[in-house]
């Protein structure tokens, strides 16, 4: 037999043995799916989530077209820390309490949906609002006025009621806000818009929080449904189970304006929010 013929008869044994071959691939193939399959549910359940910010009850802090991760470990773990909706029993395993101060990430109450509000009072706390201010404990929290805040104009921003639309040297056109420095008896400073005296938000007869809630306002406050109100399906959340909890914000991974279009991928890019992306909370 020839060099030639000899190199064909191995070609054509290959070709043979070749779909035994990717046969045998097969399992091993299958299993390393799901050794990542089982990473990234671990990674979910137990270490961190994805979140989005679909409204802008949290402003200045977190604006709508934010992508964070969630921490799922500080307040325990239940059946809201998994992705997809369970059987399981209510309760937490290896139950933390919040901090005030803290961004929380819990169930609402009524409708099961994601929420994100700041904690302010905690079991046992008593807590009001009077003209704007927060009464905590019988107390006035401190709350400073600072400078305007500026939000870039977009798909993903309006300007409503209490805000002004502005229009800078630079061309952009921004929603301007009144802020505040505001400070709870702990140290922990944040800061809060407000648009002015608003009845409906800024009074509240004092309650005391029941043993195993929390009492959650947002940063927007006179643009957010919170614990000021009562729990109602897409509105109000009441006084809220601490066994809501899901986690905590951590990090903003991903921020956009609203102007990116699927099939011009180069908005991707300018519809990002560079500056906010890796932004601690």
């Amino acid at each position: 037999m020839d060099v030639k013929t000899q190199t064909e008869t191995d070609a054509i044994s290959e070709a043979i043995a070749a779909p035994e071959k990717s046969k045998d691939n097969w399992p091993g193939f299958l299993f390393f799916l799901a050794k990542v399959i089982l990473a990234v549910v671990i990674f979910r359940i137990f270490l961190f989530s994805p979140f989005s910010i679909p409204s802008e009850s949290m402003l200045p802090q977190l604006w709508r077209g934010d992508y964070l991760l969630a921490a799922k470990w500080p307040y325990g773990y239940s059946r809201h820390s998994i992705f997809i909706d369970t059987p399981l029993s209510e309760g937490r395993a290896l139950a933390g309490q919040p901090k005030r101060g803290d961004l929380v990430i819990f169930k609402h109450p009524v409708d099961q949906q994601d929420y994100i509000k700041r904690v302010i009072a905690l079991p046992g706390d008593t807590i009001g609002v009077v003209g704007g201010q927060i009464v905590l404990n019988g107390t006035l929290v401190p709350r400073e006025r600072i400078e305007d805040f500026d939000i870039p104009l977009s798909a993903n921003t309006v300007c409503p009621w209490g805000g002004d639309e502005i229009g800078l040297d630079d061309g952009t056109n921004v929603c301007r806000y009144r802020r505040f420095q505001e400070t709870l008896p702990s140290g922990v400073s944040y800061e809060v818009l407000d648009f002015g005296l608003r009845p409906s938000h800024d009074d509240y007869r004092a309650r005391t929080v029941p043993e195993g809630h929390m009492f959650v306002m947002g940063d927007n406050r006179d643009a957010s449904q919170d614990s000021r109100f009562k729990a109602v399906a897409n509105d109000g959340v009441g006084m809220v189970p601490q066994d809501l909890l899901v986690g905590r914000a951590a990090i903003l991974m991903w921020s956009t304006d609203g102007s990116a279009e699927w099939h011009k991928p180069w908005t991707w890019f300018t519809a990002a929010r560079w500056s906010r992306i890796g932004t601690v909370l």
